[in-house]
């Protein structure tokens, strides 16, 4: 169930916060798109073009304009989905965050057409690319380096675009779901990134490397948008499999004190018993702000992963509320909370700023900064908390 305002006065404070900064964003970026900005002088570095994060600032325009109502609002958020449209035929993977996290409030709740037909154009042309021997649309080769790559962050926003296709684009949803999922949990930590070999075989992936503190979140996000848009599709042996993945994601995913007292689980419940295993000593607690790589923990934490999984926890939730799996969704909501809370009460500025994100731990590339995404998930979870938005409306 959302939280109502007498429960989360600190996110509806946070709310209003995060838009506020958007605003100042808008002003300050133009027509470009903002990427990471300064700790300290707030000021973003930006792209003309976007990257593979532009639709995270489409999507976070829209959230202002249904927020708002006002028509210079939504005038914003559609001019800036519109100037995806580039990207819609450039062989990369990550056409899955630009046009899903671009488009979906603006065709859903936003009612907008020209949006509607650019998803369902950058759609096709990515399940044209989708190879059914390697069950997955390449990484590309749009940003250079070897096109036929898996990974991770590739799987959120692909799985829900290519599954609007109807038959074709359901299986095509369905296997790159899998291959991603079967490849990264071979290895523990999940390997985010993997290399086509000889044959049908795969050789693991230098970078991103294991231990990357966004692996496992964009993971639980695809599963989520692959449990719900794939849900007419899956036989019960499929959506089960798809289950199961759930429970070893979040096996070290526990709720925690953050001032807040977490519901206790029931016997039997079909997510609990995995949940439990983070009481072993071989399975470490992973906090609820991550390190940006976890095999160095005292480097920099990465608040963007904390925002993509407390929005994947609260899709979750609302699954697993659906399905009769009544306490597995208050545990998922008890974390997501937590890490909303950290987020809003230890890492945003009074400007509204989610600071301390990692865009690139390896490369030291903006290693404590506000991150567009880590903006765009924070007010999507925030959104999903209160109930201000639903949870597979984007």
């Amino acid at each position: 169930m959302p939280e109502t305002a007498h429960d989360t006065p600190w996110a509806d404070r946070a709310w209003t916060a995060v838009l506020e900064r958007t605003g100042q964003t808008a002003a300050e970026v133009g027509p470009r798109f903002p990427l990471y900005a300064d700790p300290e002088s707030g000021t973003w570095k930006s792209t003309s073009k976007g990257s593979w994060t532009g639709g995270f600032w489409a999507g976070l325009l829209w959230l202002r304009a249904l927020a708002s109502g006002a028509p210079q609002d939504r005038a914003a958020a559609a001019a800036c989905t519109g100037r995806l449209a580039r990207w819609a035929d450039q062989d990369t993977a990550t056409r899955g965050l630009i046009f899903w996290y671009g488009t979906a409030l603006a065709a859903g709740p936003g009612g907008d057409r020209a949006a509607a037909a650019l998803r369902e154009k950058a759609a096709r042309s990515c399940l044209a690319a989708y190879d059914p021997q390697r069950q997955l649309v390449p990484w590309g080769a749009a940003f250079g380096g070897p096109r036929m790559l898996a990974r991770v962050d590739s799987v959120p926003g692909l799985v829900p675009l290519l599954a609007g296709l109807a038959a074709e684009g359901e299986r095509a949803a369905y296997g790159h779901l899998m291959r991603h999922l079967t490849l990264s949990r071979t290895e523990c930590p999940p390997r985010p990134a993997w290399q086509a070999g000889p044959g049908d075989g795969w050789t693991p992936g230098a970078e991103p490397a294991p231990g990357w503190s966004r692996t496992t979140p964009w993971l639980m996000l695809g599963l989520a948008d692959g449990l719900h848009f794939l849900a007419d599709w899956l036989d019960f042996r499929a959506a089960g499999g798809l289950w199961e993945a759930v429970d070893g994601l979040t096996a070290a995913r526990p709720a925690s004190g953050d001032g807040f007292n977490s519901p206790r689980s029931a016997p039997g419940d079909r997510l609990t018993a995995p949940r439990l295993a983070p009481l072993a000593p071989s399975i470490p607690l992973v906090p609820l702000i991550p390190p940006a790589q976890e095999t160095h923990p005292s480097g920099p934490v990465d608040s963007s992963a904390a925002a993509i999984e407390s929005v994947a926890l609260l899709k979750l939730a609302a699954l697993a509320r659906a399905t009769g799996r009544g306490s597995d969704a208050e545990r998922l909501t008890a974390r997501a909370r937590q890490i909303l809370h950290r987020l809003c009460t230890g890492h945003l500025s009074d400007r509204g700023a989610l600071t301390d994100g990692c865009y690139d731990a390896g490369r030291a590339l903006a290693p404590r900064h506000e991150l567009i995404w880590g903006d765009f998930f924070l007010a999507l979870g925030l959104a999903l908390l209160t109930g201000r938005a639903d949870p597979f409306a984007t």
